[in-house]
């Protein structure tokens, strides 16, 4: 009988800024290692070097078909984008949100949970502790681009920028996180909104919750105010599950979940468009990091979860769950880069990890 040929799946590597070609490069080798042993899938990778250099070149940060270029691929591999002598806003909008929002990935999905030797800084919490997934809002709301300036450098200058809520918007994202919660375990849902002093769009968003909620009867779920979040992440981290909140609002706790759970460099993310329309994207949360891009000690952890999220949303479960456990094992093992107390540097995790993958059960 002849073997099946393995399936092919088309990668998107867009490294840009600061860390992100160390990390990524990282990732795609430790992607090459987990392809190898899965032996049922490989990946054609096409390497796109879009980003603040290109934007020095060429006075914009993709080309004008740049999403049509991006849309031959099943998913995206993003590192970061930004650069510390480009302002912020120009190149978040230029580069990053410009392909969320073009590619229509509504869905931002952030897991975090405490890896095997890895060390919070909560008290008396471990693995199992801490496992949460935060769903955030991706494409309107406080980050929906709608506002303006008017009579610059004048005393009456006003600057407004205008959070923007429809109701299919916050119905999807809504839906979205109740079926995630359905999927896990606990099937706990947490809703996180501003309602008692927003009393128009955070209403708006409980109003929506609990209507799609009658739909999720077998999903338990709460509500909690933005700033109350805070502190129950803190206080009584076991009684979170899955949180949904605002564009804004998860962008915020997203970082303080990574951090909690020991650091940014090990936080995934995956840019969802759950209907499949377009191809969606999957980055660590943790930035450019120019202060110490260069010097060889940036954790690629987070990319290599982040790897893990992107097979999985490309049916590869099995080599996603494979790639998970040689991280968990290297963790284990205390071979961890600075940030999370270890001296390895990026080469020395990824070897491991590539080590790990080789040696394992697929």
């Amino acid at each position: 009988m002849t073997p099946a040929e393995p399936r092919k799946h088309r990668i998107a590597s867009l490294p840009a800024d600061g860390i992100g070609p160390e990390v990524i490069s990282a990732g795609l080798e430790v992607l090459d290692a987990v392809a190898s042993k899965d032996g049922g899938f490989s990946l054609i990778v096409d390497h796109y070097d879009w980003g603040s250099n290109w934007y020095r070149k060429h006075g914009e940060f993709m080309p004008a078909d740049g999403l049509a270029w991006l849309r031959t691929a099943d998913a995206i591999y993003f590192g970061a984008v930004g650069d510390p002598n480009i302002p912020d806003h120009i190149s978040l909008w230029g580069l990053r949100l410009q392909i969320c929002q073009g590619f229509d990935q509504y869905a931002n999905v952030r897991p975090t949970r405490i890896l095997h030797g890895v060390t919070s800084p909560l008290r008396n919490v471990g693995p199992g502790d801490l496992d949460w997934v935060i769903v955030r809002e991706n494409s309107e709301g406080e980050y929906a681009g709608q506002g303006g300036r008017t009579h610059r450098g004048l005393p009456e200058e006003v600057a407004t920028e205008v959070a923007i809520f429809t109701r299919r918007g916050v119905e999807r994202i809504m839906r979205h996180a109740f079926a995630l919660a359905q999927s896990r375990p606990r099937k706990h849902l947490t809703v996180v909104t501003k309602s008692n002093a927003q009393k128009h769009g955070m209403v708006f968003w409980d109003e929506i919750a609990a209507l799609v909620s009658h739909d999720y009867k077998d999903v338990t779920w709460d509500k909690e105010l933005v700033d109350a979040m805070t502190m129950r992440m803190v206080l009584r981290p076991r009684s979170i599950d899955t949180v949904v909140a605002t564009n804004l609002h998860a962008d915020i706790l997203s970082d303080l979940a990574a951090a909690l759970a020991g650091s940014l460099g090990i936080a995934p993310t995956g840019n969802i468009d759950p209907e499949r329309r377009s191809p969606s994207m999957f980055e660590p949360i943790h930035g450019s990091a120019f202060d110490i891009t260069g010097k060889g000690i940036a954790n690629p952890v987070a990319s290599f979860w982040t790897a893990a999220m992107m097979l999985e949303h490309l049916g590869e479960k099995a080599g996603a769950d494979l790639l998970m456990r040689a991280v968990e094992q290297v963790c284990a093992a205390g071979i961890l880069s600075p940030d999370l107390g270890g001296t390895a540097t990026t080469k020395e995790v990824t070897r491991a990890v590539v080590e790990a993958v080789r040696g394992m059960n697929a």
